[in-house]
């Protein structure tokens, strides 16, 4: 590897918590959360509470035309190209010195805006006369033209975001489009070190965007028993703690520029942290289909202190995949606690979702901003609502306020359905 340290330069984030990253560190800080009752959100019997992005305003230097094309751009993807935008403005120094067929663009999509196809119903009421029984052809026709936008297929692809934001940042070399569950995002930035590391490209953007709150993704997250019941509004969403019952669905955008460290210093750029290593496993266990064993999750986190060379007792925290479910969280804790052995008391364990929803594939890679953050002050991020684990946890450190950290490294994981696994050790 002719690149072997790869360094974040840019980050962006736009969440139920806030729009940008200083936004969401601030209100992270203050324990508030996004999670919320909103009127114009999807909603089913049990999951009445969901994390809602906030509204934003078009950023600077964004040309007109540009907020023109931007109108084919589903939610979840244009939250997803306002966290990369911030990413690259943040960098801090001229990008254009890096020539665009050494720019690499990576997405992981977990979003599902269109999966419901809502829009299409004024025209098919009209189509079948409100009865949903014989369709009219031309009536159909007739009022899809005017009701139906025309661009609408365009909306509906996971890859919606990635020829846009390819094009706005002139990202013309290496690339890739992840479109699945978690953790495609932490996939989304392994992709891109990887780039870089066998020197593909200088510079690479990875971004993660995700839509969980229509109502197709909810009925079938409920469906499956992985949301909350909300019965406590948002506090009903306790990662960690003996209470959980499933997790609150959210929207949002995250996004990191990454680049050699040689090609960072040249330009002057300011480096936020390093990643130091990187581990992902899958390992398809049928008692865990919905989740993941405890040996493919502590085989991941072992194999990325391994790669980043660096023990378990040199982190400052970790901060687990979290989505509240019964089997999920066990399973994560099980191997944390294996993992850290006799440092199972020292080091904190912070899981970050109560704070702006779980939204797929951005949730990945907004932690691992949100940590690079907490790593700077001090501090491992409090688990929102925590209360207690259970018994064969409680030696583990895991606090509902935030705690003092003491090193300058994490590891962030993610976890996903059918037994994938991967992380993230990153140094500040």
């Amino acid at each position: 590897m002719d690149n072997p340290h790869i360094v974040i330069t840019g980050m962006g984030l736009v969440t139920s918590l806030g729009r940008n990253v200083f936004e969401n560190w601030h209100n992270l800080e203050q324990k508030q959360t996004g999670i919320g009752r909103y009127p114009r959100a999807a909603q089913s019997d049990s999951c009445n509470c969901v994390g809602r992005a906030k509204e934003y305003g078009v950023p600077e230097g964004i040309t007109r035309e540009i907020q023109n094309q931007a109108k084919f751009l589903n939610r979840g993807s244009l939250l997803g190209f306002l966290a990369a935008h911030e990413a690259m403005k943040s960098s801090r120094a001229d990008v254009s010195q890096v020539r665009p067929e050494r720019r690499a663009l990576v997405i992981g999509s977990g979003d599902y805006t269109k999966t419901g196809y809502e829009f299409l119903f004024p025209a098919v009421m009209q189509g079948t006369n409100g009865e949903f029984r014989e369709v009219d052809s031309r009536r159909l026709n007739e009022a899809s033209l005017h009701q139906v936008n025309p661009f609408y297929l365009l909306e509906s692809l996971h890859n919606n975001l990635f020829s846009f934001l390819s094009a706005q940042f002139e990202l013309k070399g290496p690339n890739a489009c992840l479109a699945s569950l978690s953790p495609c995002g932490l996939h989304a930035v392994e992709s891109a070190r990887r780039m870089i590391r066998q020197d593909q490209a200088d510079m690479a953007l990875a971004v993660g965007c995700g839509n969980w709150i229509t109502e197709i993704p909810i009925y079938e997250l409920e469906g499956i028993g992985l949301l909350s019941h909300c019965r406590e509004g948002a506090e009903s969403f306790r990662p960690l703690d003996r209470r959980r019952n499933g997790f609150i669905p959210g929207e949002g955008g995250a996004a990191l520029l990454l680049e050699s460290e040689g090609s960072a210093r040249k330009r002057g750029a300011f480096i936020h942290a390093r990643i130091r290593g990187v581990g992902n496993c899958i390992e398809f266990d049928r008692a865990h289909s919905l989740g993941v064993s405890k040996r493919v999750s502590l085989r991941c986190m072992a194999a990325t202190l391994e790669n980043a060379n660096v023990d378990a007792s040199d982190l400052g925290f970790i901060s687990p995949h979290g989505n509240a479910t019964r089997m999920g969280d066990r399973s994560e804790l099980e191997s944390i606690q294996t993992l850290l052995g006799s440092h199972v008391s020292r080091v904190p364990v912070t899981a970050m979702k109560p704070y702006t929803g779980h939204m797929g594939a951005a949730s990945d890679i907004a932690e691992m901003v949100l940590g690079i953050q907490g790593i700077r002050q001090g501090m491992a991020p409090a688990t929102l609502n925590f209360r207690m684990t259970e018994e064969g946890f409680s030696h583990l450190r895991i606090s509902d306020t935030h705690l003092p950290c003491d090193r300058n490294r994490f590891l962030s994981v993610s976890c996903g359905m059918g037994g994938q696994a991967a992380s993230a050790l990153v140094e500040v």
